[in-house]
């Protein structure tokens, strides 16, 4: 395909989806409408008919076409649409769409490949309440910050367009559009390049399982596009398996980590990407087509997947990652959660019982339900995962999801005691597989994180009543429903932003300073290790009323956790070998030769020819 000879070429693949620049001046307009016979395109002040295929696509090639073109699509019974693969509206999900060059924006870093991933480090923001202004140009100043701390990747929620300004953005009908109370394109590809400058990694979060309620006008002309006798908890099931369906998804990923340069993506709720009549499957196939097409670069292909699985982050025999990178922990969390607050509704009804065994396997192996039923759900949950590297999991004490889907969406700081809080963010920022945190949790942050949107009239409605009943028989809230912020409110909304004058104070500069030095030790101590990191490197040497006890064989290097979140002082194995951190420092002796008091913890360092330890019997 040409492109304008005064302009860089980033094009490693065909669009089927979109306004495409051919070359300078003329524009291929395409969209898939198999419910309509006749469809035109309305460019500017023009209207044109478009040609149609025995497929169903819909096909214009317009000349004299310049970059901010406003167009639509003109249905057969007169209705307006915008296109389902815009990159920019010049209004909300409802107004036309605009005609972008995506080769406009100038690229500083062209020789960034990225970083692996054993360096990661990842922080989860969502920009429309990282900062005062809400936008990419404003996050930018707070990039500097994040590398100083020892951040490597920033994890952006989803910025793809939403109906109205507010909102998470798992609600997105433009898949292709950045959020424009954000910015536009280029100001996101501006952040992506100081992100860089920054030696920061940028992963997006993105949502194929649905699309959001109100701006999604597929149903009108493209009602092939979904499964009306297949159910979701959004609606109609996708119809993943049809052509053109599944090249908007794969089109859709690889065209946001081409044009905007990102290191990877989050793929949300995978568990409801139902597609199992496809060979291969679209996780599969998103996967293979990222690989294919950006074989030198450090690209990470992260999960969230309520089922547990590892078949799609399987590694090859030399340890290289053959589909997907991570897998979102969310068992190292709950059950972290669940010993942190006594919590136990819901899918913490799963970490009700046996949470230090629970909680060892899951550092150990990466997954702490491998097939076992689980009491919320009542069938089996999961598959063996020891043999995946331990890098191969993501964990969390907090994120959007487990802060943000409470009734006050408080933060753990208001939920945990100090001490255990603080043992816990040790453990997750020294632990092997790889941490995250979410924006403010760096000072120890105590605004909440609430759900919000920014819906109107019924649609508003429902949401703030469904969102009252949902919470109304959980006995983690004892308020009433009323008390439950309205997710429409605009003060719901600022609730939300972190203060960031809490880092400035005593206790903020305690936690950073923390913070700080946790991940300096991560980045200098462990992370040449974790290159090695193989199968079945975790052990489990004692789990008991508060005793975790667990090594990673790494290479020829053994890491040693010892944890004792007990009210009283428990006998360890030994952790020979050098201290990497004690807390508290002046028990290091005794915790070293296996007294750990209460409420510590320790992490150490040895050759493996040093420390053989054994399980404790029963452990």
């Amino acid at each position: 395909m040409g492109q304008p000879a005064d302009q860089e070429s980033r094009r490693v693949f065909p669009r089927s989806w979109g306004a495409e620049f051919i070359r300078s001046g003329e524009v291929r307009f395409r969209i898939w409408a198999p419910g309509q016979r006749e469809l035109s395109l309305l460019l500017d002040d023009s209207e044109a008919p478009m040609g149609r295929d025995a497929a169903g696509w819909f096909e214009l090639l317009a000349e004299d076409v310049k970059p901010g073109t406003p167009y639509r699509f003109r249905l057969e019974n007169g209705l307006e649409v915008p296109d389902p693969a815009s990159r920019l509206q010049l209004g909300d999900v409802h107004g036309p769409s605009v005609v972008v060059d995506p080769t406009a924006y100038r690229w500083r870093n062209t020789g960034w490949t990225g970083r692996p991933w054993e360096e990661a480090v990842i922080y989860e923001l969502h920009l429309g309440t990282f900062t005062e202004d809400g936008t990419f140009a404003a996050a930018r100043e707070r990039l500097r910050g994040l590398a100083d701390l020892g951040i490597t990747a920033i994890e952006l929620m989803p910025v793809a367009q939403f109906s109205g300004n507010r909102g998470w953005g798992y609600d997105g009908v433009l898949l292709y559009a950045p959020h424009p109370a954000y910015g536009s394109p280029d100001e996101m590809k501006a952040f992506v390049d100081a992100a860089h400058d920054h030696g920061l990694m940028v992963l997006l979060d993105v949502v194929y399982n649905h699309f959001g309620p109100d701006g999604n006008y597929l149903n009108a002309y493209a009602p092939d596009f979904f499964h009306p006798e297949r159910h979701t908890p959004w609606g109609a099931a996708i119809a993943y398996e049809r052509q053109p369906v599944r090249d908007f998804f794969i089109e859709n990923a690889l065209y946001w980590l081409e044009e905007f340069q990102l290191d990877g993506l989050r793929f949300d709720a995978i568990d409801n990407i139902v597609d199992a009549e496809s060979e291969p499957e679209l996780m599969v196939e998103i996967a293979q087509r990222i690989r294919a097409e950006f074989p030198d670069r450090h690209i990470h292909l992260t999960t969230e997947d309520n089922r547990n699985i590892t078949r799609l982050h399987e590694r090859g025999e030399d340890g290289r990652v053959l589909l997907h990178t991570g897998e979102w922990n969310d068992d190292v969390h709950n059950v972290l959660h669940v010993i942190a607050t006594g919590e136990t509704d819901g899918y913490y009804a799963d970490f009700a019982d046996d949470v230090w065994t629970k909680l060892a396997r899951s550092l150990a192996e990466g997954f702490a339900y491998q097939g076992e039923v689980s009491p919320n759900a009542g069938k089996p949950r999961g598959a063996p995962s020891a043999h995946l590297p331990s890098t191969a999991f993501i964990d969390f004490l907090q994120n959007h999801d487990q802060t943000g889907n409470r009734a006050l969406g408080e933060r753990l700081t208001s939920l945990a005691e100090p001490r255990v809080l603080e043992l816990m963010t040790a453990m997750l920022l020294l632990s092997p597989h790889i941490p995250l945190l979410f924006m403010g949790e760096e000072h120890g942050e105590e605004r909440p994180f609430l759900f919000f949107t920014d819906f109107e009239g019924e649609l508003a409605r429902a949401v703030r009543e469904g969102r009252r009943r949902e919470f109304a028989s959980f006995a983690s809230f004892t308020g009433s429903a009323e008390e439950i912020p309205d997710p429409n409110d605009p003060a719901t909304f600022a609730a939300s932003r972190p203060d960031w004058s809490a880092a400035e104070t005593q206790r903020g500069r305690g936690f950073l300073a923390r913070t700080r030095e946790l991940l300096r030790l991560r980045r200098e101590r462990l992370v040449p290790l974790l290159g090695a990191a193989g199968p079945h490197a975790g052990r489990v040497l004692a789990e008991e009323d508060g005793l975790v006890c667990v090594d990673w064989r790494l290479s020829d290097l053994n890491w040693s956790m010892r944890l004792n979140l007990a009210a009283v002082e428990h006998r360890a194995p030994e952790a020979r070998g050098e201290c990497i951190w004690a807390d508290p420092l002046p028990e290091t002796r005794a915790m070293m030769e296996g007294r750990l008091p209460p409420v510590s913890l320790l992490i150490a360092l040895c050759r493996t020819d040093v420390q053989e330890q054994k399980p404790r019997p029963g452990g």
